[in-house]
């Protein structure tokens, strides 16, 4: 069974399953691979939806108290970009030691794994989901990180890059710190399950007895401290998974940068990590621009059906669109009269050189002293906070 969504890069699409979010159900039911989760996350991470969109819609359907579960879940989100926010690049490094010595776990993807055909059940039928449908359950995004990490003994970091290009919903705060957390590098302690954990809350075609995982968590724990791997799967594993790309789709029609097309024009930038509706107020001869950065698309390729999402959403909005290196980009803007847009985490460093940079909606009360841990700052972000309309104030 597969435990993923149809995401169609639209806002009507993400608005429809928006009027499908049951807050009771999924505060209890969140954990189960086939629990009421809300499927917004790829809506999110490219700016379709903001937080304050989702909780104002939620709320049209009754009061919510700040502490619910679901309420909380929009702060995770918001608590990564804090944390990026002051820790910069440094979300790609530990925060701290964790288990073992950095030199103890390797470097690249097990073959097994990127195939799914590690003979574990949990793992395939994970991989076998994120194959179909660019999603996974954030249970099973925790299943496969720990199984990696501890269990195979491969560094959180490699997990990361390898998985962010292949999700619809992939922000790089929310998933490498998530990833931190399970390694124990920016957490507590790691991130351990075992084949009971995985009965409990998956379906049986997921169920791992007879595993290496069907044990205790103290003999996880245990070998979690020590640096032997578990087995790789048996037999040449075949890595059917879609290659990422750092290009654009032809499709996409995304041409060089060229100065005359903006020549002495205002200039509204639309960019893959905002794509809601244009604002209303633009003047009626703005030139509407895609921009899609090299630098970034290089360092952080996608598989074709992220490409899809993106570019499906880019054309609706922009009249056309540039793909290029950043100084090039850059050079040619230099030309309109005037260039704006909103900004965001993944592209900040580029857009603060070429635009002038609207923030992105925030849900949350700023929080100013950075906070190493979502605790942290959700005991600040909702001091004196009872309802969750209060937000939105």
């Amino acid at each position: 069974m597969q435990y993923g969504f149809a995401h169609e890069p639209t806002l009507a699409a993400a608005h429809q399953r928006l009027a499908r979010v049951q807050p009771a159900a999924y505060a209890r039911t969140r954990n189960h691979l086939g629990g009421a989760v809300t499927g917004l996350s790829p809506y999110i991470t490219h700016g379709l939806l903001s937080l304050r969109d989702v909780l104002q819609a939620v709320l049209t359907r009754g009061p919510l108290p700040v502490q619910h579960r679901l309420v909380a879940e929009l702060g995770w989100r918001e608590w990564f970009q804090h944390a990026w926010a002051h820790h910069g690049d440094g979300i790609l490094e530990a925060w701290h030691p964790g288990p073992l010595p950095e030199a103890a776990y390797a470097r690249e993807m097990p073959p097994d794994i990127a195939a799914g055909q590690t003979g574990v059940p949990v793992i395939d039928r994970a991989v076998a989901n994120l194959r179909a449908t660019g999603h996974l359950h954030n249970h099973a995004r925790l299943w496969l990180a720990s199984y990696l990490v501890h269990g195979r003994k491969v560094h959180w970091c490699t997990g990361a890059d390898w998985l962010l290009g292949r999700l619809l919903d992939g922000d790089l705060a929310s998933n490498h710190l998530s990833w931190q957390w399970v390694a124990g590098t920016a957490g507590a302690k790691p991130y351990l399950f075992n084949a009971e954990n995985v009965a409990r809350f998956a379906p049986a075609d997921w169920h791992s007895q007879g595993t290496p995982l069907d044990t205790s968590y103290a003999a996880l724990d245990a070998h979690a401290r020590t640096p032997q791997a578990w087995p790789a799967g048996v037999g040449e594993a075949a890595d059917t998974m879609p290659p990422v790309q750092a290009d654009p789709p032809a499709w996409l029609g995304a041409t060089t940068p060229d100065p005359a097309v903006v020549a002495d024009r205002e200039v509204w930038l639309v960019h893959p990590f905002h794509l809601a509706d244009l604002p209303p107020e633009l003047p009626t001869d703005v030139v509407v621009l895609g921009v899609l950065i090299a630098d970034w698309h290089r360092r952080w390729p996608w598989v074709p059906a992220r490409w899809h999402f993106v570019g499906q959403r880019l054309q609706a909005l922009a009249s056309r669109s540039w793909h290029g290196d950043a100084d090039t980009i850059g050079r040619a803007l230099r030309a309109a009269s005037r260039v704006r847009t909103i900004g965001n985490p993944h592209l900040d460093p580029w857009l603060n050189r070429w635009a002038e940079v609207a923030p992105p909606p925030m849900l949350f009360p700023p929080v100013v002293r950075p906070c190493s841990s979502f605790s942290q700052w959700w005991t600040r972000a909702t001091r004196g906070l009872k309802q969750a309309e209060a937000l939105l104030a």
